[in-house]
């Protein structure tokens, strides 16, 4: 397929198990829409079979496309996602499928008006969180001051794992994009809102996982550290032409 109109990129790093259903949902929601489509699996860096049970899927549906990194880190597979993906828009997608794939037409025309980029938020009027116990939110809302403080000011929720570009922007801004990490979507929205594109947020639904990927603790330190990375690069010229 040539250019669909949607690209859905899921980054995959130990997803064995919950890869398959979230695949067969979301094959079975794009079957039902008027548009076309396909999805694009990035293996980044498993110590599972992740990679070979994504490529078992590739008989069973045929917009599906299998790329592996052999390092780990999300931002490293989103980059290769956005940049391999053909659609007119490109839709990060987490593999535990947190936010219900339905609400994925909220971040599309005509939903999307004239914005550039549309990302998930659990924050605005209209959005619900579901089961997430209250240390996370706490913990994600200290973190998400520090990213307006620093980076990105305005925006109620960056982290949310749920993000469209346009295949514009996507591919402006993605060559640019250079943390690894977790850090990776404020970089690339920093980015973004550089280069003048309009970022809006979207309300969703989102459903608390247990078998979240996020460390606390580490994740956490290491973040704070990369906003300070994205702020000193944007105060000296990297990520301009």
């Amino acid at each position: 397929m040539s250019n669909p109109f949607l690209s859905i990129i899921i980054p995959a790093h130990n997803e064995a198990h919950r890869l398959p259903p979230s695949l067969q949902k979301i094959d079975s929601f794009l079957r039902k829409q008027d548009y076309t489509a396909e999805i694009v699996v990035v293996e980044n860096g498993s110590t599972d079979e992740t990679l070979s049970v994504a490529q078992s899927f590739l008989p069973k549906i045929e917009n599906l496309r299998v790329f592996s990194e052999s390092e780990r880190g999300k931002g490293l597979a989103t980059r290769r996602g956005m940049l391999e993906a053909k659609g007119d828009y490109r839709f990060l997608c987490d593999a535990d499928l947190s936010m219900p794939i339905e609400q994925v037409n909220r971040f599309l025309p005509p939903h999307m008006g004239d914005c550039d980029v549309a990302i998930g938020s659990r924050e605005l009027a209209g959005s619900r969180r579901i089961d997430e116990p209250r240390y996370r939110h706490l913990i994600g809302r200290v973190f998400n001051a520090m990213v307006r403080w620093w980076v990105l000011p305005g925006l109620q929720d960056t982290q949310c794992g749920f993000k469209c570009f346009s295949a514009e922007v996507a591919e402006v801004v993605f060559p640019l994009q250079t943390l690894e990490g977790m850090s990776f979507d404020a970089e690339a929205l920093f980015i973004a809102r550089r280069k003048g594109y309009r970022i809006c947020e979207v309300p969703i639904d989102w459903y608390f996982d247990p078998d979240s990927r996020v460390r606390l603790v580490q994740d956490s330190l290491r973040m704070g550290f990369d906003l300070l990375t994205i702020r000193w690069r944007g105060l000296i010229g990297d990520y301009d032409p």
